[in-house]
C-alpha cells in the first residue's frame, strides 16, 4: 500500500506526539516534535519542520514542505491538486512557512506549471482563518490576516501586513499591496497599491490604512508624506502619469515607504483600482 499506519513506521507510544490512528506515508520527512492529531492523513514527499502541530482530521494531500511552530486545525485540505482544467497531474508544489495558524476546514492547493515554477507559497506568520481558500499558484507573503471565508483566485499575490476581511473574494492575477486593507464583502479584480484601504461591492478606494501602518511602527512623518502621495494619485484628477511624475517630486531622497508605494503601482500588470 502507498500509506502505511504511523504505528509501524514511527512506533506510537503512550508519550508519542503522532496520534496512532494517524496515517503517514513513508516518503514524509517529519520532526519528532511535531504533533499530528487523530485520523489525520500525510501523505507522500510531505516534510513537516519542527514544533508544528496538525490536528485531528487534516489531510496533506502531497508535495508539500512546512515550516517550523505553524498550528493546522481540524479538517484543512491542504496541498490538494490545483482547481485548473489545465493540469494534468505535473509535479507541483505547496511551500508553507513557519508561525502560521491556519484554521478549520482551509483548503490550500499546490501551484501548476502555468505559474511558471508550479509552487503555490504562503510566507511566515499569517493568520488564516477558517472556510479560507488559498488556490494554486498564489504567493502570499508575512504578517497577514484573512478572515473568514475569504477565498483567493488562482496566481494571485499578497504582501506583507495586510488584512483582509470575511468574505472578500479576489479576482485570479490581482496584486495585493503590503499594509493594504479590505473590507468585508469586498469583490477584488484589479490590483491594489499598498498601504490603501478599500471596501464595498463593486469594490472602491475609500482612504489609506493609517491605523495599520501606525500599528505595524510606520513612522508619522512616512505616513504624511504618503498622504500627500495618496492624494496626488487618488484625489487630485491627474493621470496616473502626471501624478506619479509629482509624487516624484515630493521628497528626495525618497522614504522607503514611499517608494513601497510607488513600486507597488508600477509593478501593476492587471490595472489599478483607482
Amino acid at each position: 500500500m502507498a500509506l502505511k499506519s504511523c504505528q509501524k513506521k514511527y512506533k506510537v507510544s503512550k508519550l508519542s506526539k503522532i496520534h496512532s490512528t494517524a496515517i503517514i506515508h513513508q516518503s514524509c520527512d517529519i520532526d519528532p516534535s511535531v504533533e499530528i492529531g487523530a485520523y489525520s492523513i500525510i501523505g507522500k514527499n510531505v516534510s513537516i519542520d519542527e514544533n508544528t502541530v496538525i490536528g485531528p482530521h487534516v489531510v496533506i494531500t502531497s508535495d508539500c514542505e512546512i515550516g517550523k511552530d505553524n498550528k493546522i486545525y481540524q479538517f484543512s485540505s491542504i496541498s490538494e491538486i490545483p482547481q485548473d482544467k489545465k493540469y494534468n497531474g505535473e509535479r507541483c508544489k505547496l511551500i508553507i512557512g513557519s508561525g502560521n495558524t491556519i484554521r478549520e476546514y482551509c483548503t490550500i492547493n499546490r501551484g501548476t506549471e502555468a505559474g511558471g515554477n508550479s509552487i503555490t507559497r504562503v510566507g511566515d506568520n499569517n493568520w488564516i482563518m477558517a472556510y479560507v481558500h488559498i488556490a494554486h499558484d498564489c504567493i502570499i507573503g508575512n504578517n497577514n490576516i484573512m478572515s473568514n471565508a475569504t477565498s483567493l483566485a488562482g496566481h494571485v499575490e499578497m504582501g506583507n501586513n495586510i488584512v483582509l476581511a470575511g468574505y472578500v473574494l479576489v479576482h485570479q492575477f490581482c496584486r495585493i499591496g503590503d499594509y493594504s486593507f479590505v473590507g468585508m464583502n469586498t469583490s477584488i479584480t484589479m490590483d491594489i497599491p499598498a498601504y490603501i484601504k478599500v471596501a464595498a461591492d463593486p469594490a472602491r478606494v475609500i482612504g489609506l490604512n493609517t491605523v495599520g501602518m501606525s500599528r505595524n511602527n510606520i513612522s508619522d512623518d512616512s505616513i504624511t508624506i504618503i498622504k500627500k502621495a495618496y492624494k496626488l494619485i487618488y484625489k487630485k484628477g491627474y493621470k496616473l502619469e502626471d501624478a506619479l511624475r509629482r509624487v516624484d517630486r515630493l521628497e528626495k531622497p525618497a522614504r522607503p515607504e514611499l517608494q513601497a508605494f510607488i513600486d507597488s503601482i508600477n509593478s501593476s500588470e492587471r490595472g489599478l483600482l483607482r
